[in-house]
């Protein structure tokens, strides 16, 4: 589901800029998602996957339900892009690992995927340093 191109009411412009700011970079992230065969979703997951991590873990992080998790992976699998293996401390318990066409395909996305490279790249240092902090601040974790 795509984000509105703008905000519902009338905000401020830095509202606005934000908006079009997560606008454009849920656009080219669903561009470099569909040019390598992947949904928004399964990219995001297969993202997540840079260590053996279990379904209800993954649906945690995600904030959605592991059954849409599970229908996640189970796409994913298909492609013999991630694998389900029994955790080695708990056997009723399944972990999901990236294959390594999982990994040569997360690497291909990322690459393709320059927005944030791109869009940083118009700040200097210490811009960049001011817009992370300003960031976080804004998250509440500053």
């Amino acid at each position: 589901m795509a984000v509105p191109p703008g905000p519902v009411t009338a905000s401020t412009d830095a509202e606005r800029a934000m908006f079009d700011f997560v606008d454009a970079y849920d656009r080219a992230y669903e561009t470099a998602a569909t040019k390598h065969g992947l949904s928004v979703a399964q990219a995001c997951v297969l993202g997540r996957i840079t260590t053996p991590r279990g379904m209800r873990e993954l649906a945690d992080e995600l904030g959605c339900d592991a059954s849409n998790v599970t229908q996640i992976i189970a796409r994913l699998e298909s492609r013999d892009l991630v694998r389900r293996h029994t955790h080695p401390n708990d056997r009723r318990s399944r972990q999901i690992v990236r294959t390594p066409d999982g990994d040569t395909l997360y690497a291909d996305f990322e690459e393709s995927f320059a927005f944030a490279r791109a869009a940083i790249s118009h700040l200097s240092a210490a811009e960049q340093d001011q817009l992370a902090t300003l960031l976080r601040k804004a998250l509440g974790s500053s």
